[in-house]
């Protein structure tokens, strides 16, 4: 559970790679920041478990390639048995498989080790603040392989995704932005309307088409089609 001083919340924050090279630098930067403690540092899915079990943990930071316990079954098990716990991933692979399993096992954001400090401060935040945050790299990915798969459905599976007809035109708005691989912030300039606002009708949007994520959004956005 995050905690706050001298009314900052400070967020309480797990570092997960397998190399003490990245893994201790990493840790050291992030703990220059006002509103994040490194609690621990884990070598594998394992530590990372017993660090959030010995709790309170809010964000763990997830390499994805790593023995004993990989970081996408590490993730399907801290969302399972920790929920509130939220995972960003931060790995040199942004690969279909590698994405969607992390995303599919449950972590709120994705981000390639070419992202920079600010850049990872700022996932951890907007995690901590159950946002999801994809940078660039994973987002054009994740875009591409949803158009593919609109054009090639699997034999048996529609084309074309209907939407539900009790969507509001803002939740059709908010979802055909979400399809073209807009964060909150960006739908909330683009609509000229807050982030609450957006996060508001993303919630309500997902309620009703029964979407599970971002990733699965932005499949329904482009498989759905035109009005």
């Amino acid at each position: 559970m995050s905690e706050q001083t001298d009314g900052a919340v400070r967020l309480k924050v797990v570092v997960a790679d397998d190399q003490a090279a990245v893994r201790e630098p990493l840790a050291a930067v992030l703990g220059l920041a006002g509103d994040i403690d490194v609690v621990a540092a884990a070598a594998d899915g394992i530590e990372v478990l017993a660090a959030v079990a010995a709790g309170p943990v809010d964000v763990v930071l997830m390499d994805l390639r790593m023995p004993v316990l990989d970081g996408i079954e590490t993730t399907r098990r801290l969302t399972e048995e920790y929920p509130e716990v939220a995972v960003v991933v931060l790995t040199t692979f942004a690969d279909d498989d590698s994405i969607l399993g992390a995303l599919g096992a449950g972590a709120r954001g994705y981000l390639t080790k070419n992202a920079g400090r600010q850049d990872i401060t700022r996932a951890i935040r907007a995690a901590g603040a159950g946002q999801s945050v994809l940078d660039r790299e994973v987002q054009n990915r994740l875009l591409a392989t949803a158009r593919t798969r609109a054009a090639a459905p699997a034999p048996g599976e529609a084309a074309r995704q209907p939407l539900p007809d009790d969507l509001t035109p803002r939740e059709r708005e908010v979802l055909a932005l979400i399809g073209q691989g807009l964060s909150n912030r960006g739908i909330a300039e683009k609509l000229f309307i807050s982030e609450a606002t957006v996060k508001t009708h993303i919630n309500n949007l997902f309620a009703k088409a029964h979407i599970r994520d971002r990733a699965d959004a932005v499949r329904r956005a482009l498989g759905a089609g035109p009005d």
